[in-house]
């Protein structure tokens, strides 16, 4: 548990803990994942050299030893396929990647193993190991370790060529960006100035816009060209196409065979057997109910839409896929007298930054401080742009305290005591080669009492301009929301990772959980006189004023039905492609009837989305765990006093009972835990319904 300040059972892997500290090369991180490796064998084979009774110290601690080892060679090794600029080394990550999921496989399918594990006496043990222990167990149970030696072996090469497609999919989608080139300036009517200030133009006047993130979403929503907007959705929604379109379809067919493999009806069968949600059939009575409870209200805002810009375009007759987002930044526009453009020199990228972090610190009683950049406790980083980050945790004004910080601590020994628990890399902008999306990257498990567990951001966000050019990096306010979002991410890899034990460390809950802390803390977003703190004009410093955050929280509201509805339709999708047998598939089909039962927009043909949703590649068919945890995530927040959210009670408790415990408790508990009872539909009914609560229209 969180307060033993005891020494633990596992120990630290190496020193030397990340990849790219000193000079990074392709045969410097084979050796370094090699070292991991050989760690991860040592430790089994000290478990299965036991001689007498299998206890927890002589078979789980070495056990943990080897999933740490892994743990952290699988994450720096797919990070660096994720952000170097040096192909090679991207190329020889990969490789990494699929040796340390090939020894991962082997340990899942290792018979001695299991029997070792089985064999521990538990009738004293405490409950996060027991936890950890039936866990692992289940794990080993659904990987098919009980099976003959020759399905064993049947069941690993499909694992592998699983993991081996993944990883070209990905690589892929990272790769194989798309531009779309602008020769008539009149086509650039309606975004930012900054926006054009980055994209200047060429000796022949030609502009070119990329498929990242910084690109594709300012055009999406403020380019008045309607065949400039399409051009961008079928480029950003092309990407990777066609070499991904047989790669998805191979990767859905291996898993198949896996599944009947090991006695599953399907691969979503499989992949919810150890989560929350428990069967694809549970899956599908939840989606049932979001679909019920969100239909009429999305009919009701699209026909509200569709009227004001048939008003504006006489003879439109419907609102494209391409032109959607568009579409509702005018009406919000009309109805709400809000331009999502007013708020953006309000989030120039380094203040926002700074907001989140302060945000947090007060929240979640830490505090922030740059790490260091050399001596014994320097912080390794992959690029120059990289920051890093330790945490502390910070004594409460009240005198209370968290599980972690020891009992002598005091407010006059506040500088003295304050006690290290964590670090974090943040990699916010985009560059050539790097990872385009926004994602959490768990680096180093926590170990209470040996090593501190560190993480890190992988981001595209505007600003970071290296050349040396004043881009303040205005962010939409859905830039800021994501970036609250992952760092709900950071949050949770680090305050859970204070644990005994390495597989139940940090963010290691069931996976249709781990998306609850980061969508709780997108809704701090919200709160006026939050962002009053950080969000202050680039250029006069003025704060954001109240009144056009009241007005941009009624017309970011609007919206939600459908925004339900399109999580709908990418949930079904990944759920039905795993649910159904792979040789009736037919992708194109499939997408185009999925999304036009869930979407009122009209379908724009060409659209190959399946090509670069690496979701399928990650979640697999558990896209459903972000409604899921949305509804959660609500509840969550409910429980937060409104008027004083940073410092009310609700905040610690959050802190101790739903972060702190990582994975060393079911995600049933943790909600039980927090909310006194199972979560409710109530909250999430009355946040997707909030847009019509005091509703203004357009005429």
């Amino acid at each position: 548990m969180l307060n033993d300040l005891s020494l633990p059972t596992s120990s630290p892997i190496h020193d030397d803990l990340h990849a790219w500290a000193g000079a990074l090369t392709p045969e410097s991180l084979k050796i370094w994942v090699g070292r991991h490796l050989e760690a991860h064998q040592t430790a089994i084979d000290q478990l299965l050299t036991v001689q007498g009774p299998q206890t927890v110290e002589n078979t789980l601690a070495p056990y943990d030893r080897a999933i740490a080892a892994l743990g952290i060679a699988g994450s720096e090794a797919g990070l660096l396929h994720s952000v170097c600029q040096e192909k090679a080394v991207r190329t020889q990550a990969e490789a990494m990647v699929q040796a340390v999921s090939e020894a991962a496989v082997q340990l899942s399918l290792n018979p001695q193993v299991y029997r070792a594990l089985s064999s521990i006496d538990t009738s004293d043990i405490d409950a996060a190991t027991r936890h950890y222990l039936e866990r692992t167990l289940l794990q080993y149970r659904l990987a098919g370790v009980d099976k003959d030696q020759a399905t064993r072996e049947r069941i690993q090469q499909l694992q592998e060529r699983i993991t081996e497609l993944g990883l070209t999919f990905g690589r892929n989608v990272q790769e194989q960006g798309n531009t779309v080139v602008v020769t008539d300036p009149a086509e650039l009517e309606g975004l930012p100035e900054d926006f054009l200030a980055r994209h200047a133009p060429d000796a022949e006047g030609r502009r070119t816009l990329t498929t990242d993130y910084p690109d594709y979403q300012p055009v999406m929503t403020f380019a008045k060209s309607d065949a400039l907007r399409r051009r961008m959705f079928l480029a950003y929604n092309t990407r990777a196409y066609p070499l991904n379109k047989p790669i998805l379809m191979e990767i859905l067919s291996t898993r198949q065979q896996l599944a009947d493999t090991l006695g599953f009806h399907s691969w979503a069968d499989l992949a919810t057997a150890d989560q929350m949600m428990g069967s694809a059939a549970k899956v599908k009575v939840f989606l049932a109910e979001l679909d019920a409870a969100s239909k009429a209200g999305a009919e009701r805002e699209y026909s509200m839409v569709l009227e004001f810009a048939r008003k504006q375009r006489p003879g439109l007759t419907a609102i494209d896929a391409s032109s959607a987002m568009y579409w509702y930044e005018q009406y919000r526009r009309a109805a709400f007298d809000f331009d999502s453009q007013s708020v953006r020199p309000y989030f120039p990228y380094e203040r926002v930054q700074q907001g989140i972090l302060d945000t947090a610190a007060k929240l979640f009683h830490v505090e922030f401080r740059p790490a260091p950049l050399d001596g014994p406790d320097a912080a390794a980083r992959w690029d120059s742009s990289v920051t890093a980050w330790d945490v502390y945790n910070r004594p409460r004004q009240s005198g209370e305290k968290s599980r972690q910080e020891p009992d002598n601590l005091s407010e006059g020994s506040a500088s003295s005591c304050r006690q290290k628990i964590g670090r974090f890399y943040l990699d916010m902008h985009p560059r050539e080669g790097k990872d385009k999306w926004f994602s959490a990257f768990p680096l180093v498990p926590g170990i209470a009492g040996a090593q501190a567990p560190e993480a890190a951001l992988i981001c595209n966000f505007p600003g970071g301009d290296a050349s040396g050019d004043a881009d303040p990096g205005l962010m939409q306010y859905s830039d800021v929301v994501t970036f609250f979002h992952e760092f709900g991410h950071l949050m949770h890899a680090i305050l859970g990772g204070q644990q005994r034990w390495a597989g139940v460390s940090g963010i290691a809950t069931e996976g249709d959980f781990v998306e609850v802390p980061s969508q709780m803390l997108e809704e701090f977003f919200r709160n006026a006189k939050l962002l009053a703190g950080f969000a202050r004009h680039y250029e006069t410093g003025e704060p954001i004023p109240a009144e056009l955050v009241g007005r941009m929280n009624r017309a970011s509201a609007f919206g939600r039905g459908n925004g339900v509805r399109g999580q709908l339709f990418y949930t079904r999708f990944s759920l039905d492609l795993h649910n159904i047998d792979p040789a009736t598939i037919d992708l194109d089909t499939m997408m185009h009837v999925g999304y036009t039962a869930a979407l009122p927009y009209t379908w724009v043909e060409g659209n190959r989305l399946y090509a670069s949703f690496t979701h399928l590649v990650g979640y697999s068919s558990n896209y459903y765990t972000y409604l899921f945890d949305k509804v959660i995530a609500l509840d969550f927040f409910r429980q937060f006093d409104a008027n004083n959210l940073m410092e009310g009670p609700a905040a610690l408790r959050y802190r101790k009972e739903v972060l702190e415990p990582g994975g060393s408790q079911p995600g049933g508990t943790l909600v039980r835990n927090f909310l006194h009872r199972a979560q409710s539909l109530d909250g999430f009914e009355a946040w997707m319904n909030e847009e019509f609560a005091d509703e203004k229209t357009a005429n």
